[in-house]
């Protein structure tokens, strides 16, 4: 049987291209095949939608739709195709799509610069030494003992001056000892002047905040150390101004109100045996150890208050914060108000 001239010629062919195929295999193979980043910035994206049988499906995008995953076919000119969801790796889908994205280098963002750890410390020290409090309303770097109040609904923080009676006023934090004999009847301890005290908050629940001992305590307004005598108390003389210790325990003592005076009477200092004018407070060392803060065990009724810093079992600081509770008195002429933090406003720029 004889083949006729165009068959003979199409083998021919046929033979010249498998022989070029044969010839050319091995360069082909050396060649790499182009990466993500080599691809045309207009190519379709490529993904591999793997199944949970090990194979998977070339495709342009994907989608999870209720039961099942819709899919854009690479393979098959971007047929739109769906695939049960429990057929498919989600999981191992992701993966891959994170080990082969190649990010832009003109849009991606660069990572910020190491910030030394030394530094890092550093600022966490200085926003120790004034922490903040309530939205926008932080401690001041100078101060002894606040007290953090609300007026009209806004949270402020209002000094609290340390006063021993006539002898002398000052805000800083002296300490004055003097002796409580446990088995003695009540007696008045220090008398303060006047029937109100020059700070009145307007909450029955303050919060206390006293700064632990530090350089920072030297009196704003030149007051000296206190001296009196104790009639008895161990070592007449005070310390020089310094800060609160986390060793001492801290009452709030209701005082006397008399004609032109407020009396602050003895009380017992072991807090299992609690009296009638006497509000004991539970202390915490907010983080960086520079300020304890005091929160009462119970409401503070309207009336006249002195906070007693408890140094043991039988001392106190003769040296009391007056305070009162008084929710219609006016603002306190020095307290702290919140400072809103400035936000940054972008401007719309015209067009080039």
């Amino acid at each position: 049987m004889f083949r006729s001239e165009n068959q003979a010629s199409g083998d021919r062919r046929d033979r010249r291209a498998v022989l070029a195929a044969v010839l050319l295999a091995p360069f082909l193979a050396l060649t790499p095949a182009p990466s993500p980043a080599q691809q045309p910035a207009n190519a379709p994206r490529r993904i591999h939608l793997i199944l949970k049988d090990g194979s998977f499906q070339i495709v342009t995008s994907y989608k999870v739709v209720g039961a099942n995953v819709q899919y854009i076919s690479a393979e098959r000119g971007g047929a739109e195709e769906v695939v049960p969801l429990s057929l498919v790796d989600l999981d191992a889908t992701h993966r891959w799509e994170q080990r082969h994205t190649v990010a832009d280098p003109d849009t991606a963002q660069q990572a910020p610069p190491a910030i030394d750890p030394e530094l890092l410390k550093e600022e966490a020290d200085r926003a120790a030494l004034t922490p903040e409090v309530a939205p926008d309303l932080s401690l001041p770097r100078e101060g002894s003992v606040l007290a953090l109040d609300t007026f009209h609904g806004t949270p402020e923080l209002a000094p609290i001056p340390q006063s021993a009676g006539d002898l002398n006023r000052t805000t800083a934090h002296n300490t004055l000892r003097g002796i409580f004999n446990p088995h003695a009847a009540p007696h008045s301890v220090t008398t303060l002047r006047g029937e109100q005290a020059q700070v009145q908050l307007h909450v029955e629940s303050p919060t206390f905040f006293i700064r632990l001992g530090d350089d920072s305590f030297a009196p704003t307004g030149g007051g000296a150390p206190l001296t009196v005598d104790t009639h008895g108390a161990s070592g007449n003389a005070p310390t020089a101004p310094t800060g609160g210790s986390v060793n001492s325990r801290y009452a709030i003592v209701r005082t006397d109100v008399r004609t032109a005076a407020r009396v602050v009477d003895s009380f017992s200092l072991d807090p299992a045996r609690p009296a009638e004018n006497v509000t004991w407070t539970s202390p915490q060392v907010l983080p960086g150890g520079h300020w304890l803060k005091l929160t009462p065990n119970g409401p503070l009724p309207f009336g006249e208050y002195a906070l007693v810093e408890v140094l043991s079992d039988r001392d106190v600081n003769l040296g009391v914060w007056d305070f009162g509770i008084h929710p219609v008195a006016p603002d306190n002429r020095d307290a702290y108000k919140p400072e809103p933090k400035r936000r940054i406003q972008l401007e719309q720029r015209p067009p080039d």
